[in-house]
């Protein structure tokens, strides 16, 4: 995949809009904040603002993690009842994560375990791993001819793992794709599990009976028995219901692709997922379109096994990372108008 090529902004190219504005924050910039109340208190959020009707939330204490987004004001991501909570709040226990999973386009699950709380050898791991509640440190926020935020995470005890994921995060100005690059290294003596999952998550009003899934899998599995009642309809969309089963289903895709698409005609916009799927070779479907908690996973993956660390290694699939080797790991995140917006025409 490729960076996102420039584009213009408010119908100028790039070049030219210096001439039109007294700062570049008038249409393109990066807001720093600081929560000041409630459960978020104290937390870092990073506001962009793209300059094509493309705007999203960065939480550089939650992994760098995407949070809300929206394109040209219509809310795109789904958002949980917790909110995005100060990472002092987390609970890495058992479901602990549940507590503070605040949704948001893009939360990081892993990197020790995601799926299933559970004991591997001696150690407890809690559902969905504690990458995504870890602070990362900012070594670059920049706007110029391109937008980007960059940081480290650092996963470690002091007797066992030690991970470091790099993360850059980058837009065109006026542009209105999200790349988001990870490069994980594993700066142990000792060899290390890698469990890393992408919990993406889409919401109302983009998600509607109206919006079309289109994955083009190779091979689908159902997790469970109320997955296995969905199979044939896995890509069918409904409006909330007063009761609806988790369903979570796993897809391969179909050799030379790797693009998610989700379509909404009624609001003219579609969204792509695309994703490095030499690293992440499958992508777990999650469905809930149930009353207030109406939502669509799209979670790449870089582990088939849907029942934690402990049933990965027992079932011969956890992935491991060598001492001083690293994995890389590319998601895009593109939204595009079926039907140019007026607001672009050229002045």
């Amino acid at each position: 995949m490729d960076e996102p090529s420039g584009a213009s902004v408010f119908g100028l190219p790039f070049s030219s809009v210096r001439a039109h504005v007294g700062s570049l924050g008038q249409v393109v910039r990066i807001d720093r904040l600081v929560e000041d109340d409630g459960s978020a208190r104290g937390a870092r959020r990073l506001r962009v603002i793209t300059g094509s009707g493309l705007e999203y939330e960065v939480h550089p204490d939650r992994a760098l993690d995407i949070g809300r987004v929206t394109f040209d004001g219509v809310p795109m991501a789904w958002l949980s009842p917790t909110g995005f909570a100060a990472p002092a709040l987390s609970d890495a226990a058992g479901d602990g994560w549940t507590k503070t999973f605040g949704g948001g386009l893009m939360s990081t699950c892993g990197l020790d375990n995601f799926g299933e709380a559970g004991t591997d050898g001696t150690t407890t791991y809690g559902l969905h791993g504690r990458i995504g509640s870890l602070p990362a440190e900012l070594t670059r926020v920049e706007v110029s001819e391109g937008i980007r935020i960059e940081g480290t995470v650092r996963q470690a005890t002091a007797f066992g793992e030690n991970l470091r994921l790099e993360r850059k995060i980058s837009s065109s100005v006026g542009g209105s794709s999200i790349i988001v690059d990870d490069r994980i290294t594993n700066e142990s003596a000792d060899d290390s599990p890698l469990m890393a999952l992408y919990h993406v998550n889409m919401g109302w009003p983009m998600l509607s009976p109206q919006a079309t899934l289109e994955i083009p899998a190779a091979t689908t599995i159902a997790r469970d028995e109320d997955a296995r009642a969905g199979l044939t309809t896995c890509a069918v969309l409904t409006a909330p219901m007063a009761q609806y089963p988790e369903q979570v289903f796993q897809h391969t895709l179909a050799e030379g692709s790797d693009t998610m698409l989700l379509t909404n005609s009624i609001l003219g916009i579609e969204f792509s997922l695309r994703f490095s799927s030499e690293t992440l070779p499958w992508i777990n479907q999650w469905k809930l379109l149930k009353s207030s908690t109406y939502v669509l996973g799209l979670e790449p993956t870089n582990c088939q096994s849907f029942l934690g660390r402990a049933g990965a290694r027992d079932a011969g699939e956890l992935p491991i990372l060598r001492s001083g080797e690293s994995a890389r790991h590319r998601l895009e995140f593109d939204f595009r108008r079926l039907h140019e917006a007026s607001i672009h025409r050229s002045v």
